[in-house]
């Protein structure tokens, strides 16, 4: 069901969330203890708790408080698992958690993913037995998984829709290719997407209905969360800020335009601009590690960086007018180095009304993306089940 903002049923959804959140992270309070913590009222809080209840989300027993009987409120424990899979352009990241977000186990494989779509797919397979060997489980325990890909993905989450940022994947349905290695419904979103849900339940997003997650590493791109749902456009499209055009002249690009943000900061344009007076850097991480050491060079190029991402950054604000922006990817590892120019360039280039939202790292790190797949993998579980996503989602921290 899609929500109107600023409808009724969307402010519904919020509280519901407010209410889940505060239980998880304290895992049992009575209802007086949850319309403290919220800030909702006794009366909406007990409407809320008993819609939970009867959907199974929360269960209810009888307890003492301060000395008086209380009604307690914990979460629902569910049988079963989900596992999350980010495939990066030289990675993919596998987690398995339980249905309330505990993980039980993760892992990192380093790979070219783009080289081979099916070799990927292997190697993904391949990690998720090892890892639910690894914890006594077996592939009938998993319920959903989700996955994401640093591409955008088709309105349905189902073919990769701009090819050229990942070759080799062009003639696959990634989730329904999945789907019968596992024997396991798959569903799929880009990486910036379950970003965004990964920051907006476990991370700086958290409280917050109206977000802009912006992934900077290999290459750019945002997840926006619009009302508290994440907003994919018509086409599954909506974010790809890597492939705004920063300088008409510019470089080509992989999509074929010029100048894209993304040939002035994606992880290849950075290394290559610091080639010629650093040449045993590497990666991003290397990039970035000398950065933080004091290196001027590695400042610069990340300054340069933070200023050119702050330019898309303040017109993006001007569309979308998020409450906050949150930045992720192996770049923002270099905190303030990158952020402050970030942040610098949002009075020049933004209007009055904007100028001044609040711009934060991402409180997940790398595991933003593979926290966001789970969080997929929950919410078509559950919208499967007949039970209301929002009814049973909320910003938990995993384990």
């Amino acid at each position: 069901m899609t929500l109107r903002p600023g409808s009724q049923a969307s402010l519904r959804a919020a509280n519901v969330r407010r209410v889940l959140a505060a239980v998880r992270a304290h895992g049992v309070l009575s209802q007086a203890e949850i319309a403290r913590l919220t800030g909702l009222s006794p009366a909406s809080v007990s409407n809320i708790v008993h819609q939970l209840a009867d959907s199974n989300a929360v269960e209810l027993s009888p307890g003492i408080r301060g000395g008086r009987r209380a009604q307690e409120v914990r979460v629902r424990s569910d049988d079963g698992l989900v596992v999350g899979l980010d495939f990066g352009h030289r990675h993919i990241r596998v987690a398995v958690a339980d249905l309330r977000f505990a993980v039980r186990a993760e892992r990192r494989h380093e790979c070219d993913v783009g080289a081979s779509a099916v070799s990927a797919l292997a190697s993904a397979e391949k990690l998720v037995d090892e890892l639910l060997d690894q914890i006594g489980e077996r592939r009938c325990s998993v319920r959903a998984v989700g996955m994401g890909l640093p591409a955008p993905m088709g309105p349905n989450g189902g073919t990769v829709a701009a090819w050229p940022i990942l070759p080799g994947w062009e003639t696959i349905d990634p989730a329904r290719d999945l789907a019968e290695r596992l024997e396991t419904p798959v569903f799929a979103d880009n990486d910036a997407n379950l970003g965004a849900r990964g920051e907006l339940y476990f991370g700086a997003g958290r409280g917050v209905a109206d977000l802009a997650y912006i992934k900077a590493a290999t290459g750019l791109g945002a997840g926006l969360v619009v009302d508290g749902c994440v907003y994919r456009g018509f086409a599954g499209s909506a974010g790809e800020i890597g492939h705004l055009t920063i300088d008409e002249m510019g470089p080509v690009c992989s999509c074929g335009n010029r100048g894209c943000l993304e040939t002035m900061v994606g992880a290849p344009y950075l290394l290559e601009l610091i080639r010629h007076s650093h040449p045993e850097l590497r990666t991003v991480d290397e990039l970035v590690s000398r950065a933080l050491e004091g290196d001027g060079g590695c400042r610069r190029v990340i300054a340069d960086a933070g200023r050119h991402i702050g330019f898309v950054a303040a017109n993006l604000c001007n569309v979308v007018n998020p409450e906050r922006v949150v930045v992720g990817g192996d770049l923002a590892a270099a905190g303030d180095l990158l952020l402050e120019p970030l942040r610098a360039a949002m009075p020049r280039y933004a209007v009055c009304s904007v100028a001044s939202t609040p711009v934060v790292a991402a409180l997940t790190g790398e595991r933003a993306e593979v926290l966001g797949a789970l969080v997929l993998a929950v919410e078509e579980f559950r919208r499967r089940n007949e039970t209301p996503v929002h009814d049973t989602l909320a910003g938990a921290a995993p384990a």
